[in-house]
């Protein structure tokens, strides 16, 4: 499909999110021959970071760090976990309801000195 420029028109949006989460906005737009209505949903994410764990425990002995997830967004959330490395272990998959703060259990159990 090829839009002819001259046919376009422009319709800047400016969005100022106060917090991450997803934002749902419709813009109807009528004229005397048509009505239209746009669905637009902004995906606000938080910063990248980067966060580092370090544990310390003798071999064969577990060391669980509870990591506090919370959901500022306007809806639940269900989040799968992915570990990967010898020795760690949690549940694959963690529900965060709206407004809450949950605590995903991370053990270590190594086998070995390491």
């Amino acid at each position: 499909l090829f839009l002819d420029r001259s046919d376009a028109a422009e319709l800047p949006i400016k969005f100022i999110p106060r917090c991450t989460g997803r934002y749902h906005c419709q813009i109807l737009l009528k004229s005397s021959c048509d009505v239209r209505v746009y669905e637009i949903e902004c995906v606000v994410n938080a910063d990248h970071a980067e966060a580092e764990l370090e544990f310390r425990t003798p071999a064969y002995q577990a060391v669980i760090q509870d990591i506090p997830i919370t959901n500022m967004s306007n809806q639940d959330w269900k989040l799968e976990a992915i570990l990967e490395g010898l020795g760690f272990y949690g549940p694959p998959l963690i529900k965060v309801g709206l407004g809450e703060t949950a605590l995903y259990p991370l053990m270590f159990k190594p086998v070995a000195e390491c």
